[in-house]
C-alpha cells in the first residue's frame, strides 16, 4: 500500500470524528503556542538589552568613585573623592583610548520663566555625545573653551526642554537659573527614550564638568570617567590598563582594595542577560510541559481509536493489509493531529506575541529558530506517542478483531 494511500485512510478517519479530533488537537496547540509565546518574550528581552547595551555607548567603559574609609567607618561604593580631572586626563592618554569624558553630578531645581523643573544637571566633557552615540537635535554641545572656563552653558534633554519651554519652543539661547545661577541654553540633544530600568535619559540638563564642581558643587573631585575604546576587542584589555593606571595614582598598595571601580557595558549588562536567559528557559520548559501532556492525551485518544477500529482492523488485515500497513495508519493519524495542531499553535503563538506587544508594549521578537523546533518538537511527539497504539493495532490477531462488537 502506497504512502498517499494511507495517509488518505488516516484523513478519512479522523474526519469522521472531528470533535474529537479537534479536541486532541487542542493539547497540542496550547503547548505549541505557549512555547512560541514564552520564547518569543525572552528574545524580545534579549534584543533589547542589547539596544540598550548600544544605545549606551559604543565600547564604553564607566570608571567611578569606590569606597571611602574614614576612623574605620566605611562609607561605601560611590563615596571616594580621590577620582580627580588628572586621572581622566591620564586616562586619555592611553593606548586604545578613543574617547574619554569626565563626570560629576548634581540634582537641582530648573527655573525658566515662570516654569520650573527638578532634573539631573550632569557635568561632562565635550567627548561626551561621541561616547553615547548622542546626537544634537537643535543647536550645539558646549566646546572645550566652555569646559576651560567653566560657562555657564547648558545642553537639555527633550524632557526638560518640553517642561521648561514647551515642545515647540526653540529654546536656543533662552536663560535657565539653576541654584540662582543663569545658564544659557546652547543645544538640546536628541531623544533617546528610556532606559531598561526606567530611567528617562532625555530628563537630564548637561553642561561642563568644571562648571558642576566648581560653580555648583564647589569640590575638586569628579565621580566618574566614561571611556570608550577605539575597538571591541580592546575594551578588556583597556580596563585592565586603567585599573593599573589608578592604582599607581592614587598610591594603592598591592593587596589592598581599590578606591575606584571600572565596569564595562558588557559586565553591567552581564547579570540582566544571564536573568533574562534563565527565565525564557524557564518557561519554555514550562510550556513545554504543555506539549508532552499534549503527546499524552494523544495517544490516550489513538488507544482509545483502536478499541473503536478493532473491527475494521480485522476486515483490513482479512483484506490482505499487514501488519506494517496498519501500523503506518495509525502512526500517521498522530503525527498528523501532532503537526495540524503544530501548525494552528505556531500561527495562535505568533497572534499572541503581536497582541502582547501592540497592548501592552512588551518587547517580543518571533525566534524562527524557535518556531522550527516547536514544530518540529510537535512533529516528533506525534512519533513518539503514536508508536504503543499502532504497534497494539498492528498485533491485533484478525480472527479475533473480526469477532470483536
Amino acid at each position: 500500500m502506497s504512502i498517499f494511500m494511507i495517509f488518505r485512510i488516516a484523513l478519512k478517519a479522523l474526519n469522521r470524528n472531528k470533535m474529537r479530533t479537534a479536541l486532541t488537537m487542542l493539547g497540542m496547540i496550547i503547548g505549541v503556542a505557549a512555547v512560541i509565546t514564552m520564547v518569543a518574550l525572552g528574545t524580545g528581552a534579549q534584543s533589547s538589552i542589547e539596544a540598550q547595551i548600544a544605545t549606551a555607548g559604543t565600547n564604553m567603559i564607566q570608571v567611578q568613585t569606590g569606597n571611602f574609609t574614614q576612623g574605620g567607618v566605611r562609607q561605601g561604593q560611590g563615596n571616594a573623592s580621590t577620582l580627580t580631572p588628572d586621572d581622566a586626563a591620564e586616562i586619555a592618554k592611553l593606548p586604545g583610548v578613543q574617547y574619554a569624558a569626565a563626570g560629576i553630578q548634581t540634582r537641582g531645581q530648573m527655573v525658566a520663566g515662570n516654569q520650573n523643573w527638578n532634573t539631573q544637571a550632569q557635568g561632562t566633557d565635550i567627548d561626551y555625545p561621541l561616547i553615547r552615540s548622542w546626537n544634537i537635535a537643535e543647536g550645539n554641545f558646549f566646546t572645550s573653551v566652555d569646559v576651560a572656563t567653566a560657562s555657564k552653558v547648558v545642553v537639555i534633554g527633550t524632557v526638560v526642554r518640553d517642561q521648561l519651554f514647551g515642545p515647540d519652543v526653540d529654546p536656543i539661547g533662552q536663560v535657565i537659573r539653576i541654584q540662582n545661577q543663569p545658564f544659557t541654553v546652547v543645544g538640546v540633544l536628541a531623544s533617546k527614550g528610556q532606559t531598561g530600568v526606567g530611567q528617562d535619559q532625555d530628563d537630564v540638563a548637561l553642561m561642563p564638568y568644571t562648571t558642576v564642581m566648581k560653580k555648583l558643587r564647589g569640590v575638586t573631585f569628579i565621580q566618574n570617567v566614561q571611556v570608550s575604546a577605539a575597538s571591541a576587542s580592546d575594551v578588556s584589555a583597556l580596563a585592565d590598563r586603567i585599573t593599573s593606571l589608578l592604582r599607581v595614582r592614587h598610591k594603592i598598595q598591592p593587596g589592598d582594595p581599590d578606591d575606584f571601580m571600572v565596569r564595562t557595558i558588557e559586565e553591567m549588562a552581564s547579570v540582566r542577560k544571564e536573568a533574562t536567559q534563565t527565565m525564557t528557559a524557564l518557561l519554555a520548559s514550562i510550556a513545554g510541559v504543555s506539549l508532552l501532556v499534549g503527546g499524552i492525551g494523544i495517544m490516550n485518544i489513538m488507544l482509545v481509536s483502536v478499541t473503536e477500529r478493532t473491527r475494521e482492523i480485522g476486515i483490513r488485515k482479512a483484506l490482505g493489509a499487514t501488519r506494517r500497513n496498519i501500523l503506518m495508519q495509525f502512526l500517521v493519524e498522530a503525527v498528523v493531529l501532532c503537526i495540524a495542531g503544530g501548525a494552528v499553535g505556531v500561527a495562535v503563538g505568533s497572534g499572541a506575541s503581536a497582541i502582547l506587544r501592540q497592548s501592552f508594549g512588551w518587547d517580543t521578537a518571533m525566534s524562527s529558530t524557535a518556531v522550527t523546533l516547536a514544530f518540529a518538537f510537535a512533529a516528533c511527539v506525534g512519533l513518539i506517542f503514536g508508536v504503543w497504539p499502532a504497534r497494539r493495532a498492528a498485533r491485533l490477531d484478525p480472527i479475533a478483531a473480526l469477532r470483536h462488537e
